[in-house]
C-alpha cells in the first residue's frame, strides 16, 4: 500500500477509521527524513492492513505542534484511535520492522490500564 498525506482536515478520521497507522512527520528540508523516505514506502508495500502516512510539518505546522512533534523524523503509531507508540530518528529497516512488529503485538484489552487495578481490595 503506498503512502498517504495526511493534512489536518484527514488526520483524525484515518487515525479512527484504521486499526493500524504509522504516521511519518517529515519536512523538505530534513536530510535525515530522505534517508528513511524510501526505507518507509519499502515497509508500507510489505504491510497490508497497516496505513502509512506522512505529514509535512512546514505545510501542516499546527497538527504537528498539536501532536507534540519536538523533532523529525518523528514516527508515531496509532492502533483503534490510540497512540500506542513513538520512535524520533530516522529508523534503519530491521529497526522500523521491529517497531512495526511490537505495534502489531500489543495487547489493546489491557494497553493504557493501570496495573493498580488489578490488585484486589483488602478487606480489613
Amino acid at each position: 500500500m503506498p503512502t498517504v498525506d495526511l493534512t489536518a482536515e484527514t488526520f483524525d478520521s484515518t487515525i479512527r477509521d484504521n486499526p493500524i497507522v504509522l504516521v511519518d512527520f517529515w519536512a523538505p528540508w530534513c536530510a535525515p527524513c530522505h534517508m528513511f523516505d524510501p526505507v518507509y514506502a519499502t515497509a508500507s508495500a510489505r504491510h497490508d492492513g497497516i496505513v502509512f502516512g506522512k505529514v509535512d510539518t512546514d505545510s501542516q505546522r499546527e497538527l504537528a505542534i498539536g501532536l507534540g512533534i519536538v523533532s523529525i523524523p518523528t514516527l508515531m503509531a496509532f492502533r483503534d484511535g490510540k497512540q500506542v507508540k513513538t520512535a524520533a530518528d530516522a529508523l534503519p529497516p530491521r529497526a522500523l520492522e521491529k517497531f512495526i512488529a511490537d505495534v502489531r503485538s500489543i495487547d489493546m484489552a489491557t494497553f493504557g490500564r493501570d496495573p493498580i487495578d488489578d490488585i484486589p481490595d483488602l478487606d480489613m
